[in-house]
Formats: structure tokens, sequence, C-alpha cells
């Protein structure tokens, strides 16, 4: 290759495209001034005149400028060139593709270098594939400015130095040591230790430095190395005099069976280097540790797992939490052999985001002290469907225990309430004891609104859906809104004018809505506004949020936002959960967002929340959209019902275990002119229907009793008298029915519990 001094072709090509974009700007000026002086009007001479001046002036401006620029890379690069001259190792300058600019005298002594050539072609008689390594040396000097590697060859070393020594040019070193010459620059000895090896680690020659090396003729390859196989690239175990020492080592292919062993000592804090190196650039968050818990190191992965720029020299504790002991406890254990290789897993202690972790440590010998290395894999999403799984779990154990006192809670209000209406029916409100049979009666009801709450977040409460227009709810409920927010917070409305109905039941819907403003004032001691807006959306595609997956199509989306003081992060997850709050004792029971929950995701919806610390939050409902279009009722007068309304006739078969409850509902049932058999189970029942001269019209029946339940002997009871409706009562939600309900015919179901008007109307219906 000649020595003339040549800019890099990418700076060279930038040069000739900024060239032609120079030449066509000065054309189009040029041009301009020509058509001028044929312009007809003088105005628009002037402006061609001044156009193409305009375009003359910044095609020389930008021609002077590509002129400097050469200049100046033309003389960084003759600087260069002059320097890398006198080197008596071989330099070639190239640019960012490789393509050969300069090559010094050394260079041009040792390889022939033609053209055009790239400095892969120069180094293919050294190295068998060079592209490799001159790849990996070039990413290396991009990000450290120069990088170095030694490669063993036949014979000897070669060192290879990539440099960044301006814009998209690079100074490449090559030096050879061979045998004897090594000494004196390399530092390895009077020559390179090389063994020479044949099939199944024979060992056929060894040259002088491996005899000194050993001390010996060693015959097989495990004489040699103590850590076999030989792990090429890597520190090996040589058995030398002195015991055994690391060396790199470098397997050369020499002919068939035939390879050459270089060992290529390894400087006293290169290995040091090399596994520090290895820690920081390895995929898998790792924490050295100490005994007493404090990090002495944490690689980037560990950094950005824990979320925190500093790491080394804080305690363990400071990012994680979670252990039934002490931090500092496990970590002595760990270090003292007990519970290693055991995972454990860990919350980290993070402000944006909850982040589980499984850490398993190791120990290692440092110093002659015990030093913990820790693993951290992330479990997030392991511990997320444990925490499904859980809340499955417990929600289903709180449904069955909530089911439980239900049905025998609303047995006793039954009777409570029950007695108390026909209590009622003989006095007037003039009567003394009026006042406390009222009392008694109201107190019921809140017992049962209470029992229905318990059942509303297990998702066991009896709905009695209808196609509701939330604008109508929300407009019927603003009234006891504003007196629930008080005079400090104000609360706005805003509607979507087309909003499509929904499916629920509206007196559940109240209670969602009451629950969240209450929650949403409550957050605002020093007052505020909160905004109740709603909306219709449509989803194209999956809405993946928190736990849930909703689904594609339309909903109803209703936003309760609030400006109070927030909820942290790590509290997000938790509002829903039973009996969990932030309020301090007697200011909440933790019900209230959980029966929320139960009552939104029982109707068929979702619910989110988003909530800023210090900014507020906003509480996201989504119900889907009901297709079929709302009833309007027709206007009808309004019949008012008497005290002794709902008059009828007919025989009634009531069957219920409980006495007390039965007791009620048969003289219910016989004040208003029906009359009553009684059974106390489902088999005196059956016994009472045999005999054929008794006629029923009704069956009025618990669901759930000691031996045959409702359904089961009221489908036998309907095979010869199929005829007869039936009202089912059950102090259970009502899908403790199953399918069986839509197997029964002219049924019908009654929740307890139920006041004596509601059973005597809702068997009149039975019958009309």
């Amino acid at each position: 290759m000649s020595d003339a001094i040549l800019l890099p072709g990418t700076v060279l090509r930038a040069s000739r495209s900024l060239r032609r974009r120079t030449g066509l700007v000065f054309a189009l000026g040029i041009l301009c001034l020509l058509v001028a002086f044929f312009a007809p009007q003088p105005p628009v001479q002037v402006g061609l005149i001044a156009g193409g001046a305009a375009f003359v002036t910044m095609a020389l401006v930008a021609h002077l400028l590509t002129m400097f620029e050469t200049w100046s890379h033309g003389r960084l690069f003759r600087v260069i060139s002059a320097f890398v001259e006198r080197d008596l190792a071989s330099c070639m300058i190239t640019d960012q593709e490789g393509a050969v600019l300069h090559t010094n005298g050394a260079a041009r002594k040792r390889f022939t270098i033609a053209d055009g050539t790239t400095v892969a072609a120069v180094l293919r008689p050294v190295f068998a594939n060079p592209v490799g390594l001159l790849y990996r040396l070039r990413s290396a000097a991009e990000s450290d400015a120069v990088a170095s590697e030694d490669v063993a060859i036949r014979g000897g070393l070669v060192r290879i130095t990539a440099r960044i020594m301006a814009e998209n040019c690079l100074l490449w070193r090559i030096e050879f040591f061979e045998d004897s010459t090594a000494d004196s620059r390399s530092g390895h000895g009077p020559t390179v230790p090389v063994l020479t090896l044949g099939r199944n680690g024979v060992v056929l020659s060894v040259n002088e430095a491996a005899r000194a090396l050993t001390g010996k003729r060693p015959k097989r390859l495990e004489e040699v190395i103590a850590d076999l196989p030989v792990k090429a690239g890597r520190p090996n175990e040589v058995l030398t005099l002195e015991g055994p020492v690391l060396f790199l080592t470098s397997l050369v292919e020499t002919g068939p069976g035939r390879q050459e062993l270089v060992l290529l000592p390894i400087p006293d804090d290169s290995h040091d280097r090399d596994r520090s190196a290895g820690f920081d650039t390895l995929p898998v968050p790792l924490l050295k540790v100490a005994s007493d818990g404090t990090v002495l190191r944490a690689n980037r992965e560990a950094q950005k797992m824990l979320n925190a720029e500093v790491v080394d020299g804080h305690m363990l504790s400071e990012f994680m939490e979670g252990l039934g002991r002490s931090i500092k406890d496990w970590l002595g254990d760990a270090a003292a052999g007990r519970g290693l290789n055991r995972s454990e897993f860990l919350r980290l202690s993070r402000a944006d985001r909850e982040v589980f972790v499984q850490v398993t440590l190791n120990r290692v010998m440092e110093g002659g002290l015990p030093v913990l290395v820790a693993v951290l894999n992330d479990a997030t999403e392991l511990k997320t469907l444990e925490a499904q799984f859980v809340q499955s779990q417990k929600m289903q154990a709180i449904g069955q225990l909530a089911g439980g006192i239900a049905h025998d809670f609303n047995n006793l209000l039954t009777a409570i309430s029950g007695h108390c209406d026909l209590l009622l029916l003989r006095h007037d409100q003039g009567d003394l004891d009026f006042g406390d049979l009222v009392q008694i009666n109201q107190n019921a009801n809140r017992a049962a609104a209470l029992v229905g709450q318990l059942l509303a977040f297990s998702r066991k409460q009896t709905l009695r859906p209808e196609i509701l227009d939330l604008r109508d709810t929300l407009s019927d409920l603003t009234h006891l809104l504003n007196r629930l927010v008080g005079e400090k917070v104000s609360l706005t409305l805003r509607h979507d004018p087309v909003l499509p109905p929904i499916r629920g039941d509206k007196r559940q819907l109240e209670q969602v809505m009451m629950n969240l403003v209450v929650n949403a004032r409550d957050a605002m001691k020093g007052g505020g506004t909160i905004v109740i807006e709603t909306s219709r959306c449509v989803l194209k595609d999956p809405l993946l949020r928190d736990r849930a997956v909703v689904a594609p199509g339309s909903y109803v989306s209703v936003k309760v936002t609030d400006e109070g003081t927030g909820i942290p992060q790590d509290k997000l997850q938790k509002v829903f959960e039973p009996f969990f709050t932030t309020k301090r004792t007697g200011e909440g029971t933790g019900l209230g967002l959980s029966t929320v929950y139960g009552i939104v995701k029982q109707t068929g919806g979702f619910i989110f929340v988003d909530s800023v610390v210090g900014a507020g939050s906003c509480f996201t409902l989504l119900f889907p959209s009901h297709d079929a279009p709302a009833r309007v009722p027709v206007s009808q007068p309004i019949e008012m019902p008497q005290r002794q309304g709902n008059q009828g006739t007919g025989v009634v078969l009531l069957v219920e275990d409980e006495a007390p409850v039965r007791a009620f509902a048969s003289r219910a049932l016989r004040l208003r002119g029906y009359t009553v058999v009684e059974a106390e189970s489902a088999e005196d029942a059956l016994t009472t229907l045999q005999d054929q001269s008794l006629s029923v019209d009704v069956f009025v029946t618990d669901v759930v009793m000691p031996g045959m339940d409702g359904p089961t002997w009221v489908r036998q009871a309907l095979v010869d008298r199929p005829d007869v409706r039936v009202v089912f009562v059950s102090g259970y939600a009502e899908d403790v029915f199953g399918d069986d309900k839509e197997t029964i015919p002219n049924s019908v179901f009654l929740p307890k519990p139920f006041s004596l008007n509601e059973l005597a109307e809702t068997v009149y219906n039975q019958l009309c």
C-alpha cells in the first residue's frame, strides 16, 4: 500500500454528498438570477434576484465550511499518521468499516498490503478467522476508547490493540512476541510455555519454558492441568513446581489429532478484574453481602431490580423485608453454613411498585472470611398468582362462613321481625308500645342489612337485577350524596350524553356509590371536590390491568375522583381486602371497599384504582353495557296496599324446619285468609301429600333443611301435582339453587328475612 495520507472513507463520502447538495443550491441560485433578467415586472425581478443571491450565498458558505472540515480532518489524520510511522510495532489506520487508510513502515515491512484492502484480510495469514476478534476489539474500543487482547499462535503470541483516534478512525497496533524475543516485551519469561498434545490428552512434547514451569517432562495432560477439562481462553490451574497457579490457556490446532496448549501467565490483578467484569455483566441480579448484612457489591441487574443507583455500603434490610425473623440473623446462619441453597421470598422496599424476589444464598471465602453471594429472581408474577389463589381461598372461606351465619341469623331475624309485624297489627300509633315495636322492627332491618353487607364482599348476596340508566340512578341519589359529603366538600356530576344502559341491582349500585363517596370525603379532611363522571368505553382489544383481564366490548365507565391524601403504591393492592383499613380504630371497619368490590364483581363488572400520594385517588368502575332497550314503564295509577290487603283464599303447604319461623309464617298467612298445612321437614311434607283428598295450591318451603332439601322434595311432589305453585324461602342467597330453580316451573324465591306483607304478597301473586 502507498504512503499517501487519505481521509476516512465515511468522511470522504459525507464530503462528496455535501458538495453535491451545495452544487445544487448554487445552481438554483444562478437559475433564479438568469430568470430575473427575463421577468416582465420589476417586483418579480427584485424577488428573483434576492432569492438567487441568497441561494448563491448559502452555497458559498456551505462550500467554505466543507473545505474547512475536510482540511481539519486531513490535518488530524496527518498528525496521527506521523505519530505511528515511528512505532516499531505494526500499525494500521482504518475507517469504521475496517478499510485500511494508512500503514506505518513496520506494517508495510511485515505484511503485503494492497490498495483498498481491509485489516481482516491483512491478518488472515496470521489467524484462521480474524473477523470475530476484530469485531470484539472494535466493540470494546467504542465503549472504552481502547481495547487489547493477546492471542496465542504457534511459537508465541500476538497482542492486538484497537484505539479510537478520531471520528470514524481506528488505530490497530499489532505486536508479535516470538520465543526468546518475548522476554523483554511481554514479561512472560524467556519463552511462552507450550505443550504439544496428541489424542486422549497425551503430551507429545514440551518446550523449555513448559519443562521449567512444571519441573518435569509430563506424559499426560492431567499431570499439568489440575481442573480438567481445559477451558480455552479462561483461567486453568496449572501444576507448577510452586503448586497450582492460574494460567490463561489457549488451544491451537496444528494438524490432524494435534494441538498446541499455550500457557499465558495472568497479571496479578487481571483475574480479579475478569471476575469483577463478569460479575457486573451477568444478566442475573447478584449481590455480594457480608455476614452482618452490609452490601459489598451489586451488579447492574441488581441495582435495576432494587431501583437504587447506590447499593454498595448499605444494609440489605434497607432494600428488602418479609422474613419472620431479622435479615441479619438469616444472613448470619447462611454465613455459618446453615440454610444455604434454600430460597427465601422477600418483598422489596420500593415506593413505585410492589416487587417480590426469590433470594438464594451461596457462601464463598474471601481473605479467610465468609462472604455471601445472593442470587435474586423476580418472583412478582409467582407471588401474584399465589395471592390470587390465597384471595380466592380466603373469599371462599369467608363466603362459606358468611353463608352459614346468614342462614342462621336470617332465621332469627325472620322470627323477630315477623312476630314484631304481628304485634304491630294489634297496636295503633297512639299505643304506648307502638314506638318500642317500631324500634325493634327498624333494628331488625339494620341487622338484616349488616348480614347483606357481610354477604356482599363474598359475592353471596341476592341481587335483583334490572335494566338501569346510570344517569337516572345517580341523579336520584344526588340529594343523599350531597348530605353525606357535608359542607366542606362539593360534589360534581358529569354525564356522557349517549350512555348505554346496564343490568344491575339498583339498590346495591347505590350502596357502591355511597361507599365510594364516603371514602373520598374521609380522604379530604380539609375539604375539596368529588367528581363523579360517567362515559361510554369501547374496548377493541383485551385490557390487562392489575390482576384482571377485561374482554373486548362495550362498557359503561363510572369514575369517582377526589383530591384527598392518596393511597401509597404498596397499599393499592390491599384496599379491597376485607377488614383492611388505614383509618384509626373506630373510624372504619374495613368492609366498605370490600363490599364495593364484591357487588361490582357479582354484577359482572370491574373496579380499578389509581392514586398519587398527596394528589388524590380515582376509582374506575366498568360495567358491561346491556344491548336490550330499557323498558319504559306504563303510567298507571298506583294502588297503595291496605293494612289487610292481599286477602286470599287457598291451601298453603308450609314446610320450615325452624319452629319460630314456621309459627310466624303460619299465623301471617292465616291472617290473610289462607288455609295453612304445616310440616317441619321435607319427609313430613311428602307424607302429608300422600292424602289424595288434600288439595294444595301453593308450596311455601325452605330450601336448606336437614335431610331432603326443598327443591328435591318439591320436584317429587310436582310429579303428581304439576299445577301447584311454589315459593322457596331461604337465608342463603338465591344461587344456593344452582340450576335447580330453572327446572322447577311456577316457582319464585323469597329471601329471608321477610316481613309479613312480603310473604303475603308473594303467595298472593303466585295464586293470581
